[in-house]
């Protein structure tokens, strides 16, 4: 456990990029909310570097849940997507309501074991809504599923919509198949390819745009110095198995894997930078997923699994491969399961029903990414006129 800390601790000492985000601009959406009752959609990650403000840490850093009650404003309800309001709980954990001590303000779990949705009561009253989380940029991380159910909500409400935006770490390319209806899931919303290329603010727009949400009236507060090209070092992990920027630009790779007999690390020191199976005979790397903060019980807890660590892989090579399915395809034909060795999670993660039959048939990487380059196309057409910032 100490080394976990020590991990963490090195996370977050890590210098972001010199970038503001969109909650640093408070002359940009205080006015919007003076006089005004207000439900906020945050989580950990609502950070803000406002050094000398009240209530600021020794870094000067503060929440937003803070920044918003220290200076008066009427924050009526905190809801929290996946992982809870403090980031600690497991993928897809049941996550109850409760009260944010510092503030008093009650905090309603979207993950309460229930519809994943706000209760229509919920949100009535409310004026506008703040939204403010890290996203990663990926199809099924699920923050911008929980934006885009309270967008729904708050339209039905009529309550406004600010997203105070973030870079998006994975926001320099756009990779993999776009979700088939079908597949629609809680870890697939919208028909956008596996990596988006869009940061929270820019996807709100397109769903508005697009009609894949009802119609409200949405302001996003852009980051500021920010284009596509740049790297963001997240200042804190976005969730308990995203502990590293490597771990962060594997994962839309590495996540899908998720939908097979693989482990990628759960239960170790070092998730998404490594994956393995207790029959990989061959590899040389081993490891043993244990019962831990953030992965109680993960796969093959216990059991010796033999595999390959990622972990000194050089992060611009990660970034400059995308969404590389190599990995994903290597260790099905080691292992020699044939169909055995998907899940039906397989296809919510990756979103398309062609992408498994062409990896049982021996297709190649190269011949994957072929087939979902018109996608890839397509949609960074499609996404040009709700850009914020420079490709």
């Amino acid at each position: 456990m100490r080394r976990l800390f020590l991990l963490y601790f090195l996370f977050c000492s890590l210098p972001a990029a010199a970038i503001g985000v969109g909650a640093a601009d408070t002359a940009a959406y205080f006015s919007h909310l003076a006089g005004r009752r207000i439900a906020v959609l945050a989580n950990h990650t609502s950070l803000v570097d406002l050094p000398g403000v009240a209530g600021a840490d020794a870094a000067g850093r503060i929440h937003l849940v803070d920044l918003l009650h220290g200076r008066g404003f009427d924050v009526a309800a905190i809801f929290a997507p996946e992982h809870g309001f403090r980031g600690t709980a497991d993928a897809g954990a049941t996550v109850e309501g409760s009260t944010d001590a510092r503030t008093g303000i009650p905090i309603r779990s979207l993950y309460d074991g229930r519809t994943r949705r706000p209760a229509p009561e919920a949100m009535r009253g409310i004026d506008v809504l703040v939204v403010d989380m890290q996203d990663v940029g990926t199809r099924f991380y699920t923050y911008y599923i929980a934006m885009i159910r309270m967008m729904e909500a708050a339209a039905q409400a009529d309550a406004e919509v600010i997203v105070l935006d973030r870079p998006n770490p994975n926001g320099s390319y756009v990779d993999g198949p776009l979700l088939e209806e079908r597949y629609r899931s809680g870890v697939g919303e919208l028909p956008i390819p596996v990596v988006h290329g869009l940061t929270l603010g820019e996807l709100a727009r397109m769903a508005v745009g697009e009609g894949w949400v009802p119609p409200c009236r949405l302001t996003v507060v852009p980051c500021r110095d920010y284009t596509h090209r740049d790297r963001y070092v997240l200042p804190v992990p976005p969730s308990p198995n995203l502990r590293s920027q490597r771990a962060v630009y594997l994962y839309p790779s590495l996540c899908l894997m998720e939908g097979t007999v693989l482990s990628v690390g759960r239960g170790t020191e070092r998730p998404f930078e490594l994956y393995g199976h207790p029959d990989l005979k061959q590899a040389l790397f081993r490891f043993t997923p244990r019962s831990v903060a953030g992965a109680a019980h993960p796969p093959f807890e216990g059991v010796l699994c033999r595999g390959y660590d990622l972990g000194e892989m050089d992060e611009e090579r990660i970034l400059a491969e995308g969404l590389n399915p190599e990995y994903l395809i290597d260790a099905y034909r080691a292992l020699g399961l044939g169909e055995k060795f998907f899940t039906p999670m397989f296809e919510k993660l990756v979103g398309a029903g062609w992408v498994r039959r062409m990896i049982v048939e021996g297709r190649s990487a190269a011949e994957l990414r072929a087939a979902w380059a018109p996608d890839v196309a397509r949609f960074r057409e499609l996404r040009r006129k709700y850009l914020l910032y420079p490709e």
